[in-house]
């Protein structure tokens, strides 16, 4: 028989029997999680409609919407990718029909950014979705402590936004 003795060391090690542990949960953890799922749904979601976009995509339209106008430099550091990364996607995008770009008024040098006509179902299909994913998340929660959560989300954007725009902390020295 290949049974494990109940006192070897390391029978409770995660296997094939035995579930993995998750770590502690913590703040940073359950946000990253969270965030990952979110995604993880509306794209299974999206894929229903046959866009045929990506999440990075999508990211880009849902910028471009509020941004118009706006330089791929700036579009770029919005979404905090690379100008060359930005780029590959504004082509594809260009090239489905969804954003076009323009020749600044003041310097032709400068191409700015624009959706198209064609863009706008998208958008209203992309905010269905988000619609959609959003309360399949929420689920049970009350909108009063939706509302809360919101709320605690924002004061610690505010708290962080603070304290990256400062000089990192200092580490704490121990006597010991």
């Amino acid at each position: 028989m290949n049974s494990m003795p109940k006192d070897m060391p390391g029978k409770d090690l995660p296997g094939k029997d035995q579930p993995k542990q998750q770590p502690s949960p913590t703040v940073g953890f359950l946000l990253h999680d969270v965030a990952r799922l979110l995604r993880k749904r509306f794209e299974q979601n999206a894929r229903g409609f046959g866009l045929g976009l990506t999440r990075s995509q999508w990211q880009v339209l849902a910028y471009l919407d509020k941004n118009e106008g706006i330089q791929q430099g700036g579009l770029a550091e919005l979404l905090e990718v690379e100008p060359i990364t930005l780029g590959r996607i504004l082509d594809k995008l260009e090239a489905c029909g969804l954003v076009e770009r323009r020749h600044d008024a003041r310097d032709r040098r400068v191409w700015r950014l624009y959706l198209t006509d064609k863009a706008g179902p998208t958008l209203a299909t992309m905010r269905e979705l988000g619609e959609i994913t959003r309360a399949e998340a929420f689920g049970a929660i009350s909108e009063i402590e939706r509302a809360a959560l919101l709320a605690l989300l924002g004061t610690m954007r505010t708290n962080l936004a603070t304290a990256c725009a400062a000089p990192p902390a200092e580490r704490q020295k121990t006597d010991g």
